[in-house]
């Protein structure tokens, strides 16, 4: 059997369009209804991974190492969640909407059958802590998580603001 240096990966195994879209269907549909843009889907797709980022009462573990300078991966993920959201858009799994503030995605009616299907240990932790997280963040604002990201995690919302796109997603 092949290592997997010897392999030649056309798609990298981990942080692909596939896993972060995944990502985002599980934020998505424990956020539901509410709709979220592409910046906050960037922070929950850091936060969903890095719980401990955050305080509060019966903060779960994070589901990745904490490991230096990873509010830098930040800069990486808005493109990653971007093309993410493009892709389960094409699967019908997310819906995207167009509002006077922008594009906001929100899960589609097919994603809870999808994502019932998903039942590894690794799943189902991140599944717990996106409803965590849904719970920790339910009735914020999208300014008043601004806030608290900047407060809690640092200031690097301040590039997402400059790089805020209003790409469009085909309907």
């Amino acid at each position: 059997m092949a290592s997997l240096e010897e392999k030649n990966w056309r798609v990298p195994p981990f942080n692909s369009k596939l896993e972060t879209g995944i990502r985002a269907l599980v934020v998505l549909e424990a956020f539901y209804p509410r709709r979220c843009d592409l910046t906050e889907m960037t922070w929950f797709d850091h936060l969903v991974v890095h719980t401990g980022d955050l305080d509060g009462h019966d903060v779960p573990e994070s589901l990745h190492p904490d490991l230096p300078n990873r509010t830098g991966e930040l800069l990486i993920r808005r493109p990653l969640v971007e093309q993410s959201l493009r892709m389960m858009q094409q699967m019908h799994l997310i819906e995207v909407f167009e509002c006077e503030t922008g594009i906001e995605f929100c899960a589609s009616d097919a994603a809870p059958s999808y994502l019932d299907l998903l039942q590894t240990p690794y799943s189902l932790a991140l599944k717990q802590r996106a409803n965590w997280m849904a719970g920790y963040f339910s009735g914020q604002t999208t300014a008043e998580i601004r806030s608290l990201i900047e407060s809690r995690i640092g200031r690097w919302t301040a590039e997402f603001r400059a790089a805020k796109t209003s790409v469009g997603f085909p309907t």
